[in-house]
């Protein structure tokens, strides 16, 4: 009897916690992996708070109305936001304005170590593993405590990982150059060659310690989901798992491998009211004559520099999308020029856009983007070419990757890392426009070439016998097997 009741057990599903973090960049596309393991018949829970269920509330609803039987359902299980004074506006984490707020919501993140090890407490004879954001670098101490292994996740490409791992290590603490800002720092040791001025590079001593805490988690976890695939970074997965000794596991582009379809709500329970008629307004405009510009949920800029965007827009005479979310768009009638927008060269969503429909129609001819690791993917899946502008964090590195390694978009020429207190440089309008006519004329054609191979590549790798699609197989068969031994 004892030996059917193993049996029975060997046979149950796999089952996965998912614990993402708070903001969509992160949790959206964790979101997404649960699909995906769902869809290769891992049972899935998400442990998150109201706010954020009802952001992902979309995707989880699709994966469950999917009629095939392989699939198993993704649960769910909500826990209360800590009360730390945060509106439900404010919960989101794409608000905060003020430093008190920040300070709250950082306040939250931590509080939400407790429901994270009830929920371990109460479940982790059921759990073969969970995949946490690796903001939550305690969760590593959480799960070993249950003996459950841990699974990073933390949003970035592998070629930005590699780079963060390097400027973090021994070699870069000691500078030099002093404080200057134009300084020229060489990260040695990687498959391509990066080099970054200092003024672009994180230096705030609180950020760097955060990191190297997230790292050293990392390190001490199972291994680590990447939103990417092979072909997109090949050098630098195999530099991340022989030199820096990681267990990588690759499962995207996880937008294509989820097999989102209604991707206008996607992500969100507030589309934008500007969102309705963009697609409509896209499809009266000739095919690759629109220039797409978007800078995620949380970035801002000066009203020096958003006048000055609108400028270069102007001067470059081509069509455009503007998406304007956050602070600036509540400030845009204080630095919008006066008869800017017109219904006929240009049009302007503030709040959330449907970006996967935008950067897949006809019209698009290239992304003004601040290079987060989503909306590079997002182009790179959709064949666009790119004009980076990073702004913080990774964003910097995917730059480096877009331009320098892929050869698929031109560099605006930031210099400033926009985490810092210190007074940035304002890119002119000139300049804008000069970069989005090259792109659009000068080197689009070729560059759309090649981001476009690209993008059939990332559907490739997502598809039965692509590489994502084995190696989502791969870590099952895995976690399949640690089970087994487990019980052996």
């Amino acid at each position: 009897m004892a030996d059917k009741d193993e049996e029975q057990q060997q046979q149950q599903p796999l089952h996965i916690l998912f614990f993402p973090f708070l903001i969509p960049g992160h949790l959206i596309p964790m979101a997404d992996i649960a699909v995906v393991f769902a869809a290769r018949g891992v049972r899935c829970t998400i442990l998150t708070t109201p706010v954020q269920a009802s952001i992902i509330g979309s995707i989880v609803d699709r994966a469950n109305s999917n009629d095939d039987l392989s699939s198993q359902s993704v649960h769910v299980a909500v826990v209360p936001f800590p009360d730390v004074g945060l509106p439900p506006a404010g919960q989101r984490g794409t608000g905060l304005v003020s430093q008190e707020d920040k300070v709250k919501f950082g306040r939250a993140v931590q509080l939400l170590r407790e429901p994270f090890e009830r929920f371990l407490a109460d479940s982790h004879a059921d759990l073969d593993a969970v995949v946490s954001d690796g903001f939550y670098h305690w969760s590593v101490d959480v799960a070993a405590e249950y003996g459950v292994p841990r699974l990073m996740f933390l949003g970035m490409g592998v070629f930005a990982r590699s780079c963060s791992e390097h400027v973090l290590s021994q070699e870069h603490r000691h500078n030099p150059d002093g404080d200057d800002p134009d300084a020229v720092v060489s990260l040695p040791g990687l498959p391509h060659g990066v080099e970054l001025r200092r003024s672009q590079m994180m230096k705030e001593p609180h950020y760097l310690e955060f990191f190297r805490c997230v790292y050293a988690a990392g390190r001490r976890s199972y291994g680590e989901l990447f939103n990417s695939f092979q072909e997109l970074e090949r050098d630098s997965a195999e530099h991340y798992r022989t030199m820096l000794g990681g267990r990588a596991w690759f499962v995207g582009p996880v937008a294509l491998a989820s097999g989102s379809k209604d991707v206008a709500s996607r992500g969100t329970d507030a589309l934008s009211l500007d969102a309705d008629g963009c697609l409509r307004w896209l499809d009266s405009k000739p095919a690759g004559s629109v220039a797409y510009v978007a800078f995620g949920t949380l970035t801002s800029f000066s009203p020096e520099q958003l006048r000055e965007l609108a400028r270069g827009l102007d001067i470059s005479g081509k069509n455009f999308v503007w998406v304007i979310s956050g602070a600036d768009a509540a400030s845009s009638d204080l630095w919008m020029p006066e008869g800017f927008q017109t219904a006929s060269r240009g049009y302007i969503i503030r709040g959330w856009a449907p970006q996967v429909l935008i950067l897949n129609h006809p019209a698009m001819a290239c992304f003004v983007t601040h290079c987060g690791w989503n909306s590079t993917l997002e182009a790179v899946s959709a064949g666009v070419p790119m004009m980076t502008w990073p702004r913080y964090a990774d964003q910097f590195f995917n730059e480096k990757l877009v331009v320098d390694v892929l050869k698929v978009g031109v560099s605006v020429g930031a210099r400033d890392n926009a985490s810092s207190a210190e007074a940035h440089q304002v890119i002119g309008g000139g300049v804008i426009a000069k970069c989005v006519t090259r792109l659009m004329e000068v080197q689009g054609d070729v560059m759309r070439k090649k981001v476009e191979d690209l993008g059939v590549k990332a559907r490739d790798a997502v598809e039965k016998g692509g590489s994502s699609y084995g190696d989502v197989g791969r870590l099952v068969d895995d976690l399949k097997a640690r089970r087994s031994r487990q019980r052996d």
